[in-house]
C-alpha cells in the first residue's frame, strides 16, 4: 500500500506504542487520526508533534468501553478527512489481577477496552476500508499467547484479539487485509521499579527490552510490504515465547 496522503485511524494515540505508531504513520505523510479518552494531553502533544514536522493530524475523543461509541469512531474521522485508508486498533489496559482478584467490573473493564472495542471499531470502518482495499491492524501482545497468572483476563483479552483478527480477515477478504502485532517485553508498565525491568531484559533471549520502533517497523511492513499476508500475528518480543 502507498502510505503518502492516506488517512490512519489509530486508537489510543495519546501515549505508549499508539502515540509511537502513530509519529510513525505521520512520518510515512499519512494524515492521522489521533484516538484518544483519558489521554487528552497526550493526544494534544501526539497532534503538536505530527503538525510540527508538516503533517496532518486531528484528535478524537471516545470512550470505547461504550460500543455505539467505538462504532461511531470511523465515521467521525471519515467526516473529517474524508475516508479512512488504515485501522491501528492499539488502545488497551492492562490491569493486574489474578483469578481470585478478578471482580465482574475488572473483567468487564478489559474485555470491553482490549476486545470488544476492536470489534466494534473495525465494524464501523468497514465500508471506508472496503471502498479504499485498506489494512487494520490489532495490538495484541504476548499474553495472549502465553497465560499470565497475574494479568488473567488481560491475558485472555488478547488471546480474544488474536482470534478477532483472524476471524475478521477471513470475513473482510479480498478488499481488507487484518494482521495483528504482538509485543513482549516493550514499554513495560510504568509502575514497574528498575530491578523488575532488568529481570525482564535479563530473561529474553535477545537481553533486552524492546523499543517503540521495533512494533512500529512491524505495522509498516504489514502496511507498505504486507499485500499477501493476512489473519497473522507477529511476534515482536525478543524471543519470550521460545525461551
Amino acid at each position: 500500500m502507498e502510505l503518502v496522503s492516506r488517512v490512519a485511524l489509530v486508537t489510543g494515540a495519546g501515549r505508549r506504542i499508539g502515540r509511537a505508531i502513530a509519529l510513525a504513520l505521520a512520518a510515512r505523510q499519512m494524515r492521522v487520526a489521533v484516538h484518544y479518552h483519558a489521554s487528552s494531553s497526550g493526544a494534544d502533544e501526539t497532534v503538536a508533534a505530527i503538525r510540527a514536522e508538516g503533517r496532518e493530524a486531528f484528535a478524537f475523543p471516545a470512550d470505547l468501553s461504550d460500543a455505539a461509541a467505538a462504532r461511531s469512531l470511523p465515521a467521525r474521522v471519515a467526516d473529517h478527512f474524508g475516508g479512512v485508508d488504515v485501522l491501528i486498533n492499539s488502545a488497551g489496559i492492562m490491569t493486574r489481577a489474578t483469578v481470585e482478584e478478578t471482580t465482574p467490573t475488572v473483567w468487564d473493564e478489559v474485555m470491553h477496552v482490549n476486545l470488544r472495542a476492536p470489534f466494534f471499531v473495525s465494524q464501523g470502518a468497514l465500508p471506508y476500508l472496503k471502498a479504499a482495499q485498506g489494512r487494520i491492524i490489532n495490538l495484541a501482545d504476548v499474553g495472549g499467547l502465553e497465560p499470565w497468572p497475574r494479568y488473567v483476563a488481560h491475558s485472555i483479552s488478547k488471546a480474544g484479539v488474536v482470534m478477532l483478527t483472524q476471524a475478521l480477515a477471513r470475513a473482510f477478504a479480498p478488499e481488507i487485509t487484518v494482521n495483528g502485532v504482538a509485543p513482549g517485553a516493550v514499554l513495560p508498565p510504568d509502575d514497574w521499579d528498575e530491578a523488575s525491568r532488568a529481570h525482564l531484559a535479563r530473561t529474553t533471549p535477545l537481553r533486552r527490552l524492546g523499543r517503540p520502533d521495533d512494533v512500529t517497523a512491524a505495522v509498516l511492513y504489514l502496511l507498505e510490504s504486507g499485500d499477501y499476508v493476512t489473519g497473522q500475528t507477529i511476534v515482536v518480543d525478543g524471543g519470550r515465547l521460545i525461551r
